[in-house]
């Protein structure tokens, strides 16, 4: 399945020969006179793909409509297109997330490396989250129980610690250690570690400690 470019740009001469180039090159284009109408018909993140937006144009501009993106949660990467060599909007553009930053015009070989690596990038974060929605299935599969002894576990605590703190014995901590292995598919106490910090659950406690700290 071809990845699909998303061009905004008011100039509608410039959106018709950058579809044909962006084509040519074996990419599906769906194009947009403005950035509301991107808004109006979001793009179906199911496929990999990139937004290919102007930087200045009538309505909502390119850096706000950057800004509604992220807040809705898109991980469409953004290549912006300017008619203008601004530091400073290319600073907060890139701060602000966004793939590349091109100066028009643009020749075909950067403006398609520039598609190249941001839908290379989309594909990664794509995996990536494919990948934690797994582990959270797992996680969600864990009984209350387990997910007690989860969650000491991965803060460093012995079996000795855990079945004090939950009021039982080393050997059914163990057992519950076992099926918590099993469940979240893994092998080894460093990889319950990882994914603990993949979720979250030890990030919490480092914000709680900071917090503290203050």
């Amino acid at each position: 399945m071809p990845s699909v470019v998303h061009v905004v740009d008011d100039d509608a001469s410039f959106r018709t020969a950058i579809e044909r180039r962006l084509r040519k090159a074996g990419y599906e284009v769906a194009t947009y006179p403005s950035a509301q109408h991107l808004l109006d018909h979001l793009p179906d993140e199911q496929g990999s793909g990139c937004i290919l937006l102007d930087v200045r144009i009538p309505g909502l501009s390119g850096p706000e409509l950057q800004g509604r993106l992220r807040e809705l949660g898109s991980s469409l990467p953004i290549v912006f297109l300017s008619g203008y060599a601004d530091v400073p909007t290319t600073v907060q553009a890139i701060k602000a997330g966004a793939n590349d930053f091109l100066t028009k015009p643009v020749s075909s070989d950067q403006l398609l490396g520039a598609i190249r690596q941001a839908i290379v990038h989309h594909e990664a974060v794509r995996d990536a989250k494919g990948r934690l929605e797994v582990v959270r299935a797992h996680l969600a599969s864990l009984t209350p129980r387990e997910r007690e002894v989860f969650e000491l576990v991965v803060r460093g605590k012995t079996n000795k610690h855990v079945a004090r703190e939950l009021g039982t014995t080393e050997r059914t901590i163990k057992a519950h250690r076992h099926r918590v292995m099993e469940k979240m598919k893994i092998e080894s106490l460093a990889e319950l570690v990882s994914l603990a910090e993949r979720l979250g659950i030890l990030a919490a406690d480092s914000r709680i400690a900071q917090g503290n700290a203050k």
